[in-house]
């Protein structure tokens, strides 16, 4: 197989994710720090736009969202299993909520005046200033927490999650992890780094004996790559995974399609439509740096359209 190469950078939460997956999973993979803002040439000559932190890429084929992320992981690693059976569809569900309504409830909390002076210490203005700007452009028309609200949100949340660790079970589904737990970690780690807003866990003691479980897991072996060397694995890459167009979705192989996530940093790629079904959408695209590419996003929390030409 193919090396996987993980594009992410060190205080990045859904990289934390990714990282921990990786570590539970015992695999070795390439790491390649990307820009935090910005911009990002060597990031869209791979994915055609996605800015989103982190992609992953084997060869040709690039990797958008960590829902997916991880389950093309488990499926190329399934020992030890990231959806084992015994925790059924409420994995899911709950995966689903972390990465949404409690990461957007952590981030804006943890961004409170004091946790942003620790995560930019000794930053130039200029650079906080420019920080600031890009997320906010991602956000777009997102309406943004209230330092109340985002407060009242995660502490109603971490209560959910207390509760549910509250009879003694080893992680959040039972007795073995899950993606519920590795969604859901990411959201505690970001608070917990940064001191002056992780306070806030100390209400929760079996959290943060759930999270030191999580954090055991470590990050897998982790070799150092570059950009330019993850562009030419693209370029030299022999064929990408094959994939195809269900006959009852609305459109055909070969249409000029945008995929655009529906929540924040909607930013659209174009391509040619090589995959699509309930759960995955896969287009192709050619770029003059990373030749042809295969670029997948997880069909929920994304839009697909024809478009009127595409790379």
């Amino acid at each position: 197989m193919q090396d996987l190469i993980l594009h992410h950078y060190a205080n990045s939460p859904f990289s934390e994710k990714v990282r921990l997956v990786l570590g539970m999973k015992g695999i070795a993979w390439k790491s390649v720090t990307v820009p935090t803002m910005l911009p990002k040439p060597d990031v869209v000559a791979l994915t055609g736009g996605y800015r989103r932190t982190p992609f992953m890429q084997i060869g040709a084929d690039i990797y958008c969202d960590t829902a997916l992320m991880c389950r093309v992981i488990d499926k190329l690693f399934p020992t030890p299993p990231l959806f084992p059976a015994e925790a059924g569809g409420a994995q899911h569900m709950v995966a689903h909520w972390a990465d949404t309504a409690l990461f957007w409830a952590a981030i804006p909390y943890t961004m409170q005046p004091a946790g942003a002076q620790h995560i930019f210490a000794g930053l130039p203005p200029e650079a906080i200033k420019a920080f600031a700007a890009d997320r906010a452009a991602m956000a777009g028309s997102m309406r943004r927490s209230t330092m109340a609200d985002a407060g009242a949100n995660l502490r109603l949340q971490l209560g959910w999650l207390e509760q549910q660790l509250g009879d003694g079970r080893e992680f959040i589904c039972g007795a073995l992890p899950s993606i519920a737990d590795f969604a859901t970690v990411q959201s505690v780690w970001y608070i917990e780094r940064v001191p002056p807003v992780a306070a806030v866990l100390q209400a929760f003691p079996k959290t943060l004996q759930w999270f030191e479980r999580m954090r055991a897991f470590g990050h897998g072996e982790k070799q150092k790559f570059t950009s330019e060397e993850a562009i030419e694995a693209a370029r030299s890459a022999i064929g990408t995974v094959a994939t195809s167009v269900a006959p009852d979705q609305g459109f055909a192989a070969g249409d000029a399609v945008t995929v655009t996530p529906t929540d924040y940093a909607q930013d659209a790629v174009t391509g040619r439509l090589v995959g699509l079904a309930n759960d995955e959408v896969a287009i192709e695209r050619r770029d003059e740096r990373a030749g042809r590419v295969v670029v997948h996003f997880p069909r929920l929390g994304y839009q697909v359209k024809k478009a009127e030409a595409a790379q």
